[in-house]
């Protein structure tokens, strides 16, 4: 029996190791080839259109050079900040296992003061690192080439996991005798086995007793889609840091393990349909966005910065818009990214009350993030981002084609009227609206999060969230709903035979420091709809509405939760930036997807996300308050959340302030959810009001058949 296990052992763990590789990080070093990176060089225009599948310039990784004071940290940076902390006395003996290390971005006020053809403020790396079982947080300064600052970190929590974290649980489970005579026992072959790492959550006092996870595994007989084929009530417990299993559950005995049958997703096995007639956008001359120095982007009215970050996923920076009628380029928002991402399962059982992953903090949105396949997930004419990571030890790897911006026009129409001829007038006026997307795609675990931010010509940002993959499925002995005794106790939907789809949350919390023309003097208004009664008598209305304009003092006249019948603009405005007509310049958030949690605010997950008690928060700018569940969000009790920043109640009117919004959904599984879901999609929106003198797309030209190519099908 021994013998057996190491082998299966051996061989599993391969396999699980090849997975999670692929999955992760590149299995080897990519070649780095093509042309240079160099700021005086690169200038992407992308306007090839001999280039179909990816018009994109190589990145010359290797040799590249920061251009803007955020631009990302480099393959040689981050080779030198890996020989700096190597040199580092508290880590002469053991280099430590490194789970973040990002650029330590300079001074707001410096960013905003550099201008192209400037010095690079200095290049500074913030590195969170555990060694002999303490989370360090580090400043390294790439000039001097020294650890600045080193704390050790005391609250509650742990750092973002690691692949070796993941590994290595993995790997310990599967080297448990008890553990491999469960499986066996359950009639599945040892062979079959594919194993996953929910995070364990906090849960009091009795789960303090280190760094933990948990490994539940499935069968992939049969199917790629091992997510459908649970092996039930199955959990262990294993401690990171001690790399033991310390507990094993297996309270699923008498369930059987769902059928693998018509689960296989691939293209290949699908079942024979009618496929529809190829589809695509023509752009005869091109794209018309550019991509400078990598990292800028210039489309129509708009210019910002986009990069690619380890936890946050994409980042937009320094999002400015044309004046369309002084031609000045106005700020918008300094800094918007995907803070948090909260998805608690709403089931009770040994093995499934800890489902409330915390993804952003726990697994990081940007490692997470695979490449991205051109003509599917990405349209003809796509420019592709790669993303600069770190591994555990330190090194850096690419991840390749991790973002893709493109033009979209799906047919919508931007603006448009005709007159009756009655008018006199012969009149019919459209526009086509076309508009410029960044796009991500991060792969945790079964789900897939598709994160689009859309800039449009009418000042207008639409931050969308899609839900895709695979649901997390419980097993249960019932293959009918004629077959289970009590049908409102159930946690979910029968899907299939011997699968339930467990109902779930999605909260989305997104950081977006906003600053209208100027970011010393923001302020959020409350714009409230009121109704009143007619009493005047002139007119036999009995009611109308109108407007009451609040300015929120402090954080806590912020904390907004929607309600249907009491309907309100939430706007960021700079009072000291008027339109001709005497209207503050701002921006509103026209809400979106606002579901909101029910669970208690005294349940451990919701106290660890009680980002998402409202649906809006602002908060005076602190370069400290970024990551809305905490920096230390693994196992974290919800001491350091927005929540608790914001019940200081600072002041907020005329200073810089940060607007944080969460986009929810309550998902009910349905039989169209199984074997894949179908891709749900919200968003909310970041609108001009008052912020230009009028519309700006008011001189977007139409288009002419003479402005498209024409094609013909001819015989063969």
């Amino acid at each position: 029996m021994e013998k057996t296990s190491f082998l299966y052992f051996s061989i599993i763990f391969f396999i699980v190791f090849f997975i999670f590789s692929s999955s992760f990080y590149p299995l080897s070093k990519p070649e780095f080839v093509g042309s240079s990176s160099r700021c005086t060089k690169l200038i992407s225009s992308i306007s090839e259109t001999n280039q179909v599948h990816k018009p994109t310039p190589d990145h010359d990784h290797k040799n590249s050079t920061p251009c803007h004071p955020l631009d990302p940290l480099t393959i040689q940076e981050i080779n030198k900040i890996r020989d700096i902390l190597s040199l580092y006395a508290p880590f002469a003996s053991s280099f430590p296992a490194i789970h973040s290390l990002s650029l330590d971005e300079p001074d707001k006020n410096q960013v905003l003061a550099w201008k192209k053809g400037d010095p690079l403020p200095p290049r500074k790396a913030f590195v969170v690192a555990v060694s002999n079982n303490k989370s360090h947080t580090l400043t390294v300064d790439l000039d001097s080439g020294q650890v600045t600052e080193d704390t050790v970190h005391t609250g509650s929590g742990y750092p973002t996991l690691s692949l070796d974290d993941i590994l290595a649980a993995v790997q310990v489970t599967l080297a448990d005798a008890d553990f491999n005579e469960s499986v066996i026992n359950r009639g599945v072959a040892l062979s079959d086995l594919q194993c996953i790492t929910p995070s364990a959550g906090w849960y009091g006092q009795d789960e303090e007793n280190g760094r933990v996870i948990k490994v539940q595994c499935f069968s992939n007989e049969g199917t790629p889609n091992f997510y459908m084929r649970p092996i039930e009530g199955l959990t262990v417990t294993v401690d990171l840091d001690r790399r033991k299993v310390v507990k094993i559950s297996s309270t699923g005995r008498g369930i059987p393990v769902p059928k693998g049958t018509n689960t296989d997703y691939r293209y290949h096995a699908a079942p024979e349909k009618k496929p529809l007639n190829p589809i695509s956008i023509e752009q005869p001359k091109g794209p018309s966005f550019s991509v400078e120095d990598g990292h800028i982007v210039k489309w129509a009215n708009w210019e910002f910065h986009i990069k690619a970050d380890q936890r946050a996923g994409l980042v937009i920076s320094r999002a400015m818009v044309r004046d369309s009628e002084t031609s000045e380029l106005r700020s918008v928002m300094y800094k918007g990214f995907s803070s948090e991402l909260f998805v608690p399962y709403m089931d009770l059982d040994e093995s499934w009350y800890f489902k409330t992953y915390m993804d952003a903090g726990e697994f990081g949105l940007g490692v997470t993030a695979l490449p991205l396949m051109p003509l599917n997930d990405c349209p003809r004419h796509s420019y592709y981002m790669d993303g600069v990571f770190v591994a555990a030890d330190g090194e850096p790897f690419v991840q390749p084609n991790m973002i893709c911006l493109f033009e979209r026009y799906a047919g919508d129409i931007s603006w448009r009227h005709s007159e009756l001829p009655l008018t006199g007038f012969q009149i019919r006026e459209v526009r086509p609206k076309v508009t410029l997307v960044a796009r991500m795609a991060a792969s945790v675990g079964n789900y897939d999060y598709i994160f689009d931010w859309e800039f449009q010509t009418d000042g207008l940002i639409r931050i969308k969230v899609g839900l895709s993959g695979m649901l997390m499925v419980k097993g249960t002995p019932h293959e009918n709903m004629n077959q289970v005794p009590d049908q409102d106790e159930m946690t979910g939907t029968l899907v299939s035979k011997n699968v339930i789809g467990v109902v779930h949350d999605h909260f989305i919390t997104f950081h977006l420091d906003m600053d209208i023309d100027d970011r010393a003097n923001n302020s959020f208004v409350e714009v409230n709809l009121v109704k009143e009664e007619n009493l005047t008598g002139k007119s036999p209305r009995k009611s109308y509405l109108k407007t009451k304009r609040r300015v929120a003092k402090t954080e806590k006249d912020a904390q907004i939760k929607f309600k249907l019948y009491d309907p309100s603009e939430f706007h960021v405005i700079n009072p000291s930036r008027r339109s001709h007509l005497g209207n503050p310049a701002g921006y509103k958030v026209v809400p979106g997807g606002t579901a909101a949690s029910l669970l208690d605010h005294d349940d451990p997950p919701q106290r660890r996300s009680a980002f998402t008690n409202n649906q809006i928060w602002v908060t005076p700018y602190n370069r400290t308050e970024q990551w809305a569940g905490g920096l230390f969000t693994y196992q974290s009790r919800g001491d350091d959340t927005l929540a608790v920043w914001s019940e200081r109640n600072r002041p907020i009117e005329n200073t810089d302030i940060v607007l944080w919004y969460t986009l929810g959904f309550h998902h009910i599984p349905c039989q169209e959810d199984f074997p894949v879901m179908p891709t749900v999609s919200s968003s909310f929106d970041l609108k001009p009001v008052n912020f230009f003198e009028s519309n700006p797309i008011l001189g977007a030209a139409p288009t002419f058949e003479k402005d498209l190519p024409t094609c013909k099908l001819t015989d063969s």
